[in-house]
């Protein structure tokens, strides 16, 4: 009954769930949504049984505004994931390329091969970032969308703007570029490309952003992706309809009203990577540099007191056993920074672990 090539799909695998445990393995906020968001939430709440605005024209009218950009350059989705897999759709299908660094978000992937495409996976530098010389090299005939997650996930690195510039200089300009920005909001340097000023450069670029992360919004599913009138066109006609609740409508919109208090939490974690990183032996890098997200990387092999080297899996189980959830990857540890408080747990449950 089912297509051949879905075994080759991973069959998703919830986490760990243990009662009373820190979760740090979702890049989750701690912080519950602001009052004027809840009471947004809760007004909204009281109409489900009326159908959500299809076209969510308030959230994008709001998004338009904040972004300085048309409401015809924005779309929103059931997350920003949902706006990755109708990036691949309208692109890309059987004999197509999808081109993303690796590792990265683990969906790009998945999403290329959910439409029949090709995924092209660059692996990153050995420091952790995105190999953008290699991956303009891995461009063909064939590629129709390139993803880039900056800052990436899970290493927390980010591309330095020329870098970035010269690599769209090399993209073909019928290959469309998703600049994945989940966790720009995060970012403290400079030397960084934003999608919101490059869009107008480069027709063929498209950003991606999300209320899941710096919003505090996961639980409701809301993205939104910008760039030019058509492809923003071409993603509304392969939409998911009412693909955004009439909720989570609501406090997307009732949170950008609020963009400057959510701001200000942003600071906190910020501070909290930078002490947390230290704790764990990261000095202040992570993967090679900074991390600029919510969350820190810790790579396999990364010696940890008494000369051992980090195991991904074993590492992540040991954490669990003292009340610490954390995402492991062959590759490496991610750990989410949240709050003074639960970092102050993380560290702990760390430094027993070091010391066994």
């Amino acid at each position: 009954m089912f297509r051949a090539d879905l075994a080759s799909i991973p069959s998703y695998v919830p986490g760990k769930r243990l009662p009373n445990a820190l979760k740090l393995s979702s890049n989750e906020v701690t912080d519950a949504p602001l009052p004027s968001v809840r009471e947004a939430m809760v007004l909204a709440a009281s109409a489900v049984n009326r159908y959500p605005d299809m076209g969510a024209l308030d959230l994008r009218e709001a998004l338009a505004e904040h972004l300085q950009v048309g409401v015809d350059q924005v779309a929103v989705g059931c997350g920003s994931s949902a706006l990755c897999q109708q990036l691949v759709q309208i692109t890309a299908g059987p004999g197509d390329e999808v081109v993303f660094p690796w590792r990265s978000f683990e969906a790009y992937p998945i999403f290329t091969q959910v439409t029949g495409a090709t995924p092209r996976p660059v692996p990153l530098t050995e420091d952790g970032f995105n190999d953008l010389d290699a991956m303009a090299d891995a461009i063909t005939e064939r590629t129709r969308l390139v993803f880039m997650c900056n800052p990436n996930n899970p290493t927390g690195t980010v591309v330095p703007e020329q870098a970035f510039l010269d690599f769209m200089e090399r993209v073909p300009a019928n290959v469309l570029v998703a600049l994945d920005e989940a966790y720009t909001e995060y970012v403290r340097v400079e030397d960084t490309p934003l999608a919101t000023e490059l869009i107008s450069r480069y027709p063929n670029l498209v950003g991606l952003r999300t209320f899941s992360k710096a919003y505090g919004l996961a639980g409701l599913r809301v993205g939104y992706a910008f760039g030019q009138a058509d492809v923003i066109d071409a993603l509304n006609k392969v939409a998911l309809p009412f693909g955004v609740n009439a909720v989570a409508q609501a406090a997307a919109v009732a949170s950008l009203a609020q963009a400057d208090a959510l701001m200000e939490r942003t600071d906190e974690v910020a501070q909290e990577r930078v002490r947390v990183a230290a704790a764990l032996g990261l000095g202040a890098a992570s993967a090679g540099g900074e991390s600029q997200a919510n969350f820190v990387w810790v790579p396999a092999g990364t010696e940890l007191l008494g000369g051992a080297a980090v195991d991904p899996f074993a590492l992540a189980e040991a954490l669990a056993e003292h009340g610490v959830l954390v995402r492991a990857f062959p590759e490496g540890v991610r750990i989410t920074v949240t709050t003074p408080d639960e970092s102050d747990r993380l560290i702990a449950a760390w430094q027993k672990v070091v010391s066994q």
